[in-house]
């Protein structure tokens, strides 16, 4: 891990801000250390006999996972070099391309410190699951539902982390109806490519509840996933040519473009490519 700071960016503020969540700091997982991550540090030093100086660098690294041993959980469940060299092998990619995309979607981790598979759960999405399904997303508006029903994508209700977790268990109980609950469950982005949960079908897992099994399992099953969503969704040339447009157009949505996933793909790429 980097010594990080106020205002850095990157997978190791991820973590950090996970296992600050872990002990119960009321912290954004995010990829950006922000003031709620600086006073939770600062805390966190100050209690631990530490220099309270809001920087997390070798000593504040080694406390912080002292206190949050499950942060080893998922360590038997990650991706090795050889099965992504394998995978671009077998699609015909660039080694550096599908390392890029793996960074891009999940800060290259497909689990949280805890050993369950990282997910981002989407509002808009289980506004318009619940609609495919027959029942009426208005019906279940109401104060308490406004930050997991809503009909206009938004990013001001994400928490990040295991709080993304909550935030599906309270759309996946609104009521006792299984369909609300498969909803709440296909919208959701899963593991380390970020695969939303209403592909199940297309992808071939025959229930919401195998996919989420198999993304429980292994990254190779997060990297089996994203392999057969580049095939039935036509995106292996796109990412084969560097499209970086194209294919951001394609993997993410409308709004990817406005999000810069097209520029952040790239600079990763470039970053890889020197590597390899």
């Amino acid at each position: 891990m980097q010594t990080i700071r106020y205002r850095s960016i990157g997978k190791d503020v991820f973590l950090l801000e996970q296992l600050l969540v872990e002990l119960k700091y009321n912290v954004i997982v995010t990829e950006y250390f922000g003031n709620d991550t600086h006073n939770a540090i600062l805390d966190f030093q100050t209690k631990n006999n530490l220099v309270t100086d809001g920087i997390c660098g070798e000593k504040t690294w080694l406390k912080l996972l002292g206190k949050v041993p499950k942060v080893l959980d998922g360590n038997d469940k990650l991706l090795s070099e050889n099965d992504l060299v394998q995978f671009a092998s077998k699609y015909n990619l660039k080694l550096a391309a599908v390392k890029a995309v793996n960074e891009v979607e999940s800060a290259g981790r497909g689990f949280l410190v805890e050993g369950r598979p990282k997910i981002l759960f989407e509002g808009h999405i289980f506004w318009r699951e619940l609609d495919k399904r027959g029942l009426n997303p208005v019906d279940l508006v109401s104060p308490n539902t406004e930050n997991i029903l809503f009909k206009t994508s938004t990013r001001k209700f994400y928490v990040g982390g295991k709080g993304e977790y909550d935030r599906l268990e309270k759309a996946a109980t609104i009521n006792n109806d299984p369909l609300v609950k498969e909803a709440a469950q296909s919208s959701a982005s899963w593991g380390a490519f970020q695969i939303m949960g209403f592909h199940y079908k297309s992808l071939g897992y025959g229930s919401m509840d195998n996919f989420m099994k198999k993304m429980n399992e292994h990254e190779r099953e997060h990297l089996a996933a994203f392999g057969k969503f580049l095939e039935v969704n036509n995106l292996i040339k796109a990412l084969k040519d560097k499209n970086w447009v194209a294919f951001a157009l394609g993997y993410n949505g409308s709004n990817a473009l406005a999000y810069k996933y097209d520029v952040k793909l790239e600079k990763a790429y470039k970053k890889y490519k020197q590597l390899t």
